[in-house]
């Protein structure tokens, strides 16, 4: 019998196993049926769904039809990377560079200074869409009535309809969330660590590039993969600052204008939605061992 209490056991493991892949599968399922539906014709996307998929109804005449349109995927596509990368890289930069003063420099005021940074997660960003977009427009300027003066705070730089508006907006609201999980991370890094390396005469600024920035590769890569994901996908910021202007608009944009003014043209949905979620996937499957291990950073103590 102990080969069947083997056998048993064995199954036994297994199932988290299946359970796991089952789950992948099903959620994998949405992505497939996007990929097989950009290569069917449109007749047969209105007959039948994309698992009833045969031979003769495929044709590339979908992503001819989407890299040939009059809006050029291929420039929102670029227009893309000009607003995800600038602001991915930027907040982690500073955000970084704010975590590590907030957790392992003594300054005063430091904790009252935190939590207000912190505290700006709780701002919607849809309330600052129009004051933001009235900066971009004509600047920001403080009128002084008791002095008869106005005081230029931001100069007008003409940023509207641009991805500098765009990536600007997004950096400036990713910061918050950024810093504090870079400081949920960094502060809990060995404080034994840092003696030693201030023993041998180091200072912030080699601790933090030789030391901090090495051990904080998951929780930066953890954030860069959800902001990227995320400004990537964005629709909301973009048309609002960039809208107007054919040649700064994101894929979101072109995406939602592909299918026309009545729907004549929402066949070449699938392919477009495709060929836009794929840089996603990549980053995404690039980072993931990443992504889990960062954010749950400053869970448990190290």
């Amino acid at each position: 019998m102990r080969w069947w209490h083997t056998a048993v056991s064995d199954g036994a493991r297994q199932i988290p196993r299946l359970a796991l892949w089952s789950i992948v599968a099903i959620w994998t399922l949405p992505t497939v049926g996007l990929f097989v539906s950009g290569f069917r014709q449109r007749d047969a996307q209105r007959r039948t769904g994309w698992w009833n998929l045969r031979l003769g109804d495929l044709t590339g005449d979908n992503y001819d039809a989407v890299f040939s349109a009059r809006d050029s995927l291929t420039t929102s596509l670029l227009n893309s990377f000009a607003i995800a990368i600038p602001a991915t890289i930027i907040p982690i930069a500073i955000a970084a560079i704010a975590a590590y003063g907030f957790a392992w420099m003594d300054f005063p005021g430091r904790r009252v200074l935190f939590m207000g940074t912190v505290s700006l997660l709780a701002v919607p960003l849809q309330v600052a869409l129009i004051p933001l977009l009235q900066m971009f427009v004509g600047g920001a300027h403080l009128s002084l009535p008791l002095f008869n003066k106005t005081i230029t705070v931001v100069p007008d730089l003409n940023l509207v309809n641009t991805t500098t508006a765009v990536w600007i907006t997004h950096a400036g609201f990713a910061m918050p969330f950024a810093v504090f999980l870079f400081h949920s991370y960094i502060s809990n890094l060995p404080r034994d660590l840092f003696e030693a390396a201030r023993i041998d005469g180091a200072g912030h600024f080699d601790i933090f590039w030789r030391l901090v920035l090495p051990l904080s590769l998951p929780v930066l890569a953890a954030f860069g993969t959800f902001q990227f994901l995320w400004t990537w996908n964005d629709y909301l910021i973009a048309n609002t600052f960039a809208g107007t202007n054919p040649d700064a608009r994101p894929t979101t944009i072109i995406i939602a204008n592909l299918a026309g003014a009545f729907g004549q043209n929402e066949h070449l949905l699938p392919a477009a939605g495709f060929v836009q979620a794929f840089f996603p996937l990549v980053v995404f499957f690039a980072l993931q061992r990443y992504f889990i291990r960062g954010i749950l950073a400053g869970s448990i103590k190290q």
